[in-house]
C-alpha cells in the first residue's frame, strides 16, 4: 500500500497512483486537520495532488526526490 494512514498524517511511499485517490479523498474528509509525509514518495499522480490540494493538507516532509519535491512545492505553494 503506497499510503500508510496514520490518526492525521498520510505517510506516502514509492509510487503512488491514480487508485489511490479516492481512499485518500475519503481519508482527508475524515481527518480536516490532516498532515502528509512524502520522504519516501517517488511518484504521485496528479489526481492525488488535487485532493491534497483541494483538502488543504499541510505536507511536513517534503520528497527526497528532488524532481517531485520541486514539482510539489510549485503546486502547493502557489
Amino acid at each position: 500500500m503506497p499510503i500508510h494512514y496514520k490518526k492525521n498524517l498520510a505517510v506516502f511511499d514509492d509510487v503512488v497512483s491514480v487508485e489511490d485517490a479516492e481512499d485518500l479523498l475519503q481519508w482527508c474528509q475524515k481527518n480536516p486537520k490532516a498532515k502528509a509525509d512524502f520522504s519516501a514518495c517517488i511518484h504521485l499522480h496528479a489526481a492525488n495532488l488535487q485532493v491534497l490540494m483541494a483538502a488543504g493538507v499541510s505536507i511536513t516532509v517534503w520528497p527526497h526526490d528532488q524532481p517531485l519535491a520541486t514539482w510539489l512545492h510549485a503546486a502547493m505553494d502557489a
